[in-house]
């Protein structure tokens, strides 16, 4: 069973039809949207600052989304992806944006709608990334533009896909 525990006299609250992993750690001031999913050994820990979560946001295994305390809350918008073993820390991730397999977003970065962060990338404390934009590197730099294939073929397809893997771990879903 997940681990959903107040902090602070603050519980998480949940949409409509989320999904937690069994080893999901979900806790204190935290809200998501309906159709979000945490997977296995994920954490959102919003214990000293508040995480707020739009709608069909995945954290995939291993993934950390913090904050700071009373600096830096976390934001992320609609239609996101957290990459497997990222970390999304006290910044603000808009719409339908797709955040790599371990990357790291620092506090106070703002990632535009449309953009894809590269796996590996290190976004330094601060970043504004503009909308469309493709950021890789260690620090992160912006590298390209996000063509309308990728926002469609990737951002939309891979936030769809989780919502669809998520139920295949409800009791009696069907194996498609």
């Amino acid at each position: 069973m997940s681990l959903v525990k107040p902090v602070r006299g603050k519980a998480p609250v949940f949409g409509a039809d989320c999904f937690l992993a069994e080893t999901a750690v979900v806790v204190g001031d935290v809200e998501m949207g309906d159709r979000c999913s945490v997977w296995f050994h994920a954490v959102v820990r919003g214990d000293v600052n508040s995480i707020r979560m739009g709608d069909q946001v995945n954290v995939q295994d291993g993934a950390v989304i913090h904050c700071t305390f009373e600096k830096a809350a976390t934001r992320i918008g609609n239609n996101v992806s957290i990459g497997h073993n990222a970390i999304v820390h006290g910044c603000t991730v808009r719409d339908n944006v797709l955040v790599g397999m371990g990357s790291i977003l620092m506090d106070h970065c703002d990632v535009g709608s449309y953009s894809i962060i590269a796996a590996g990338a290190v976004v330094p404390q601060g970043t504004v990334i503009p909308e469309g934009s493709i950021y890789a590197g260690v620090p992160a730099r912006k590298i390209g533009e996000v063509r309308p294939e990728l926002r469609t073929g990737e951002i939309e397809r891979i936030a769809k896909a989780y919502t669809r893997y998520s139920g295949w771990f409800r009791e009696g879903s069907p194996e498609d």
